[in-house]
């Protein structure tokens, strides 16, 4: 099983090494000396030679990567390491894809909704992609608000159903039209 732990960014000086955008929130055991890494879409494997923080940036180097040329090339590539399915993170507020891809999605209201697809890392936040029991496909921004519960031994994603996060349809509906102006007359009396 593999998990994405990060993204080759730019390239930083002109002897290989790359900054690395982290999608893991365990750097220090992912990013180590002589760890192997899958570069996507190339199925390319890489080695790490060196790793760095310079001003808050993760720096790496890769055996192979020696000039900047090379470095480049290797820029917008996602990172991605083996796990055991069974390797799960220390912290238990963390989950690996594969422990949510599959898993039921219900509303707080105890509605069934569907099931996790996949889990989409997006530059602000990562997000749920659910598949709906009708077939629709939705984005959940995975944060505490929106998904107050994650249970991976029971099998269920809970989620708020606020207006339009589900169905796109409702939020249009309960929008106010430019026709819809609240009335101004005092109640029991007639608008003119």
């Amino acid at each position: 099983m593999d998990v994405v732990i990060g993204r080759i960014g730019r390239a930083h000086g002109v002897r290989g090494e790359v900054s690395v955008d982290v999608r893991t929130d365990e750097p220090e055991r992912r990013f180590v000396v002589g760890a192997s890494l899958t570069a996507e879409p190339s199925d390319r494997t890489l080695v790490v030679r060196t790793v760095r923080s310079h001003q808050g940036r993760l720096l790496v180097c890769f055996d192979g990567v020696g000039d900047r040329t090379a470095a480049e090339a290797l820029r917008g590539a996602m990172l991605s390491v083996e796990v055991d399915p069974a390797d799960v993170p220390d912290d238990p507020e963390e989950f690996y894809d594969h422990q949510l891809v599959g898993l039921a999605v219900r509303t707080v209201g105890g509605s069934d909704v569907g099931a996790v697809a996949q889990v989409v890392h997006l530059p602000a936040q990562d997000a749920l992609e659910i598949r709906t029991t009708d077939g629709r496909e939705v984005l959940v921004p995975f944060v505490e608000a929106l998904v107050p519960t994650v249970d991976v031994t029971d099998g269920i994603v809970v989620v708020d159903d606020v207006r339009g996060l589900l169905d796109p349809d409702a939020a249009e509906s309960a929008a106010p039209t430019a026709d819809a102006r609240p009335s101004l007359s005092a109640p029991g009396s007639e608008a003119e």
